[in-house]
């Protein structure tokens, strides 16, 4: 087994999600951005194959513990790899939101709207790039936060400002939306609502899982 990641397939077209988040984008998105977050960070592990491990999430937890000159590289590219690769998996059109999540989000934001509303501000809040998250925390609660650059919370407050294990994720930086959506992020995060795959958001949360089983190598 080689000491490196592959950049793993969408699992849908590059039109799926329109007219939310045009096919060009998603294109670029996963074929430039991503790809490049997995060629950088191999290029470190081809130097120092003694720090690579299998599972990016798991990696993710370690980033405090690396060498620190090699702990931003990895930091970013790596980060972006997981943080990517998670996106994709939780994105697809006229998913029903669960009622049993409906209900855990009911218990910790009040409603489904004011979880929405926090997410949203968290999104449009991140100054320059980043990403928002809905994790949970290490009670079983749910949070929203938010991560600068390809920063996660599973990189820990250390390193990261905030922990959790990550149920959704939603992708801030520019290359993102602007394309269609210029500088109106707002619009481009209200647009997200409608695809969101909610039936893999309640399977991380029955599984306390970050995707580690996942093939998100």
């Amino acid at each position: 087994m080689s000491n490196k990641y592959t950049l793993p397939e969408l699992g849908y077209s590059f039109d799926a999600l329109e007219p939310y988040v045009d096919a060009t984008t998603m294109e670029i998105h996963h074929d430039k951005h991503h790809a490049a977050y997995v060629n950088n960070a191999n290029a470190v592990f081809e130097k120092h194959p003694e720090l690579f491990k299998e599972c990016p999430a798991c990696f993710c937890r370690g980033i405090k513990n690396l060498p620190e000159e090699v702990k931003g590289a990895l930091r970013n590219n790596v980060g972006g790899h997981y943080n990517h690769t998670l996106f994709w998996s939780s994105l697809k059109k006229d998913v029903a939101l669960p009622s049993e999540l409906e209900a855990k989000l009911v218990e910790n934001f009040g409603s489904v709207d004011a979880f929405k509303a926090e997410f949203e501000k968290a999104a449009t809040t991140r100054f320059g790039s980043g990403w928002a998250w809905l994790v949970l925390t290490s009670d079983d609660k749910l949070q929203v936060v938010s991560t600068a650059n390809q920063d996660n919370p599973l990189m820990g407050k250390e390193v990261a400002g905030v922990e959790g294990t990550p149920l959704l994720a939603l992708d801030v930086w520019e290359h993102a939306y602007y394309l269609k959506y210029q500088n109106r992020r707002p619009d481009y995060i209200k647009a997200f609502w409608n695809v969101v795959n909610w039936s893999v958001v309640l399977e991380r949360l029955n599984n306390k899982s970050a995707d580690c089983k996942e093939n998100l190598r």
